[in-house]
């Protein structure tokens, strides 16, 4: 199991870094050789599913996620969003939240516990470090609207 945590500072009012941080088909345009397709109707709430598909080929797998935590940001409260991972290769959890920061910024919180089926322990901090690096990128780009 692999748990990480990123924090990030943002020049976005929160509601607008909570939406770049949730828009779904946006996390494939920011992660390597990854596609998301929503699975349920729009606007996101607590029960949309989504799938994020990684890899290439018969090397690819499907990271299931749904939405079990659903709380936009709002002038008096943070946003918090949580996802469950369900697949059959990726298990665990991410958590995002969105609060006011300095000067007006957005402080966004990411924490995510991974589980890889079939990934021995002692790969457990080579896949942090890696999902760290990555979730860490995705959210720069996101955040920066690229």
């Amino acid at each position: 199991m692999a748990t990480f945590l990123l924090e990030r500072t943002a020049p976005l009012p929160p509601p607008e870094a909570w939406r770049r941080l949730t828009d779904w088909p946006r996390h494939g345009d920011v992660v390597p050789l990854t596609r998301v397709t929503v699975l349920t109707p729009a606007p996101t709430h607590e029960g949309t599913v989504f799938v994020a598909r990684s890899g290439l080929g018969p090397l690819a797998f499907d990271d299931r996620m749904e939405v079990t935590v659903w709380q936009p940001p709002t002038d008096d409260a943070p946003g918090r969003c949580r996802l469950e991972k369900r697949g059959r290769v990726v298990r665990g959890w991410a958590e995002i939240e969105v609060r006011p920061g300095p000067g007006g910024r957005a402080h966004v919180v990411w924490r995510e516990e991974l589980r890889v089926r079939l990934l021995p322990p002692f790969l457990d901090g080579a896949l942090e470090r890696a999902a760290r690096a990555v979730f860490g990128r995705a959210a720069n780009r996101l955040l920066r609207g690229r």
